[in-house]
């Protein structure tokens, strides 16, 4: 029978994370993956010469802790652009980032693109998440984003166009996520911007990997988890560890099995990735729908090439659009997503060339009021917990988890 000190299932950012932390420490640590390959919810497809990220995820470089988990510099972050392109009734408009570009803030205003009323109920709901202080203070009288914005005053295309760019970061339509956290990632938002690595963004997860080394064992699936003496003993198939500590750190779902925990409620995603001969005009930006009645479920959509070229062999384009997974389970077509994203970039999308489809119905943790960024990391069993349902729903909060979830084993010893 295999002993090890500290069995971490699944090869996640949380897990690696977790791993990373307890190897340093020089404690004796095993990894189990059930795929063939790190990084869980975070992978990248190589097709072609295109790389497209699973479920089109991007890397806000301002996460604290994620300068401290990696090196930056190694994964050659390509950023988009400062802002969003908001496909509107008159055609397209660039919303630029005012603490990135202020200069161009008064030429935004003179379009009539935005408003001064707006920009005054802007800063009202967004203020405090430039003031932590504030934040804090927000956090223990949480309300739901919709009803945060409604207080704020935000109206029109404004509020339309928030609304949709959060859609398409917390995966829900419907604005019930926690205020608190949308201030956080606005934050966030404020403190960086977002990019993609020059290898693709599974290039996060294989860093940390790297570390670990050949303790990562793939294709072992945990199905049973047993007390006994001496702590664990853990099944896979044909396999089987003794372990003093485990830490399970697969998604919530899969925890919720493997640990008779509760699950909590997710988010689903689909995007689709095209290739094509042209390039579409305008900025390396996402872009969002701002008109009243979007003629598809789109939450945003970008020139991925443009951004990051890496991501698209010389002379092609890579284009990629996201919609939400309704809570039944329902995904649009390819083609109404197709013509929903070039109807947003005001492009012809006859040249597009699917290159993929990733439907991904539980994506991310729901995040309702009130936020809890901390919860509890082991269970009654005796059984450690870490991923993004245990701090906040992202990348950041997987990689705390992590760390957290180390520090207390070894604090435990």
């Amino acid at each position: 029978m295999d002993e090890v000190e500290v069995l971490v299932i699944g090869a996640g950012l949380a897990g690696l994370r977790c791993a990373d932390v307890l190897v340093a420490a020089g404690r004796d640590v095993r990894v189990w993956e059930a795929k063939s390959a790190v990084g869980g919810r975070i992978r990248t497809d190589n097709i072609d010469g295109f790389r497209c990220d699973r479920g089109f995820q991007v890397l806000n470089p301002a996460y604290p802790e994620l300068r401290e988990a990696v090196d930056l510099a190694k994964l050659r972050l390509q950023p988009f652009g400062a802002g969003v392109m908001v496909r509107s009734e008159k055609g397209s408009q660039v919303w630029v980032h005012p603490l990135r570009a202020p200069g161009r803030v008064p030429a935004m205003l003179s379009s009539g693109a935005i408003s001064p009323r707006d920009v005054v109920a802007l800063a009202r709901w967004a203020g405090p998440a430039l003031r932590p202080k504030h934040l804090k203070e927000h956090s223990n009288r949480d309300i739901t984003l919709r009803e945060a914005l409604d207080r704020a005053g935000l109206r029109g295309e404004v509020r339309r166009v928030v609304d949709r760019f959060f859609a398409g970061v917390l995966l829900e339509t419907t604005g019930a996520t926690s205020n608190a956290f949308a201030l956080l990632l606005a934050r966030m938002f404020a403190l960086g911007v977002p990019a993609l690595p020059a290898n693709g963004m599974q290039a996060l997860p294989e860093q940390l990997a790297a570390r670990i080394g050949d303790r990562i064992a793939f294709e072992h699936r945990a199905f049973r988890i047993d007390p006994d003496l001496s702590g664990y003993l853990v099944h896979a198939e044909g396999v089987h560890v003794q372990a003093k500590h485990v830490v399970v750190a697969t998604d919530a779902v899969a925890a919720a099995w493997l640990t008779t925990e509760t699950a909590p409620q997710m988010h689903g995603v689909v995007t689709d990735w095209w290739e094509s001969d042209q390039a579409v005009p305008g900025p390396p930006m996402l872009r969002v729908d701002g008109r009243r009645n979007p003629p598809g479920p789109v939450v945003n959509t970008a020139v991925i090439s443009a951004a990051a070229p890496t991501y698209a062999p010389p002379g092609r384009h890579l284009v990629a659009a996201s919609a939400v997974v309704e809570r039944d389970g329902a995904v649009p077509s390819e083609s109404v997503v197709r013509e929903h994203a070039a109807d947003i970039m005001q492009t012809d999308p006859r040249g597009w060339k699917p290159l993929t489809r990733h439907v991904i119905p539980k994506a991310l943790p729901a995040q309702h009021p009130p936020l809890c960024v901390r919860r509890p990391i082991r269970t009654s069993a005796g059984i450690w917990l870490c991923g993004d349902h245990r701090d906040t729903a992202s990348i950041q909060g997987a990689l705390v988890s992590g760390r957290r979830t180390a520090e207390a084993i070894l604090a435990a010893q």
